[in-house]
């Protein structure tokens, strides 16, 4: 009896193992059905066509400003005013600070008077030789430097000349047009002849300095337009020229280049920034990055051929950010899928949507 018990027992084990099993498949087939997709994959076409290709180099570099001047005053006086301050914008000519005057203004009429003294005593001397000052064109060269030194005009005349030089260098006008940097000097504080008293920076006219690779140099030249994006500043951008390219390489094979920037809105000296070259290399077959997917590591196109994929290899010459050149594979008019092509297989069944 107890061995009937015990056979019942297995094998009503066995019938709940095999439902459990049975129902474990059903849900597994139902969920490969749910993740299988059945829908026709939709892609997006473009016709080959020969296009202007602009071919790109990317490089890092560092902002510099092609006008840029340390400003002095050459005497010693307390600042009587300053009219700026650092950022503020200035025109070439306009006032930036000033000395007091009364010093360098009195040295200066002291200096005209010793002049006129000095002229007077160079007349008595010419007059003493039979000459007039008002007859020094018919004065022998000779002469006329014995009496100029004798009565002390030359040494009168140069320090005139110095308090009329000074006085007028008492006050610090904007050499070009730019934006102040580095002041730091306060009024009524006695103005340093060994320190610059703050900077002027054209920051109109910016220079990119940055370096390409030795192999990179035929792909550049003077002229060619740059695109300089400051790491600071997401989403600017700022155009320039190619000016200049060093003829040296140095030992890491790198050539420095230096490019204009225009427009230096919102770009400060020393800012470090992307540079990329833009060249244009005629026209070429150029198709979207999108549009190339790698198959067993070779570079796959799908064309579009009766409502189908169809599976072309390819090789691609040039790239910039966006673009593949095309060298082999396809030919002027075929219509390429640019999207949708991720998971294609050959002569798969695709639909057109608009992009």
């Amino acid at each position: 009896m107890k061995c009937y018990n015990a056979l019942f027992f297995s094998l009503l084990l066995i019938c709940a193992a095999c439902g459990e099993e049975k129902k474990t498949t059903e849900e597994a087939e139902e969920s490969v059905e749910t993740v299988l997709p059945t829908a026709t994959n939709e892609v997006t076409v473009m016709e080959l066509k020969e296009t202007d290709f602009n071919h790109e180099l990317i490089s890092n570099g560092k902002l510099s400003a092609r006008q840029m001047a340390d400003l002095y005053f050459e005497t010693a006086e307390p600042i009587a005013h300053i009219y700026v301050k650092n950022g503020s914008h200035v025109k070439k000519g306009d006032k930036i600070a000033e000395l007091a005057s009364f010093r360098l203004t009195n040295q200066k009429t002291t200096a005209w008077d010793a002049l006129q003294k000095a002229e007077l005593e160079l007349k008595d001397v010419l007059i003493g030789q039979g000459y007039m000052l008002k007859d020094s064109v018919r004065v022998p060269a000779e002469t006329m430097k014995l009496a100029r030194i004798q009565s002390g005009y030359d040494q009168a005349l140069a320090a005139y000349q110095l308090a009329d030089y000074e006085e007028q260098r008492a006050i610090l006008k904007a050499p070009f047009d730019g934006i102040i940097a580095n002041l730091s000097s306060k009024e009524y504080n006695t103005a340093s002849t060994s320190e610059p008293f703050c900077s002027i920076i054209n920051d109109q006219t910016l220079e990119a300095s940055f370096t390409v690779l030795e192999n990179e140099l035929p792909l550049i030249k003077p002229g060619d337009r740059v695109e300089v994006s400051p790491f600071a500043i997401a989403g600017l951008k700022r155009e320039g020229n190619i000016t200049e390219i060093n003829p040296l390489i140095d030992e890491n094979g790198m050539v420095k280049v230096k490019a204009a920037i225009r427009n230096g809105d919102r770009l400060y000296e020393g800012m470090n920034v992307q540079i990329c070259i833009h060249r244009s290399l005629g026209k070429q077959l150029v198709v979207p990055k999108s549009a190339v997917v790698l198959r067993s590591g070779k570079q796959v196109v799908f064309t579009l051929v009766n409502n189908k994929a169809n599976w072309v290899y390819v090789h691609t010459g040039l790239e910039n950010a966006t673009s593949y050149t095309i060298t082999e594979g396809l030919k002027e008019g075929d219509i390429v899928i640019t999207s949708g092509n991720i998971n294609l297989a050959h002569e798969a069944p695709v639909k057109l949507i608009e992009e």
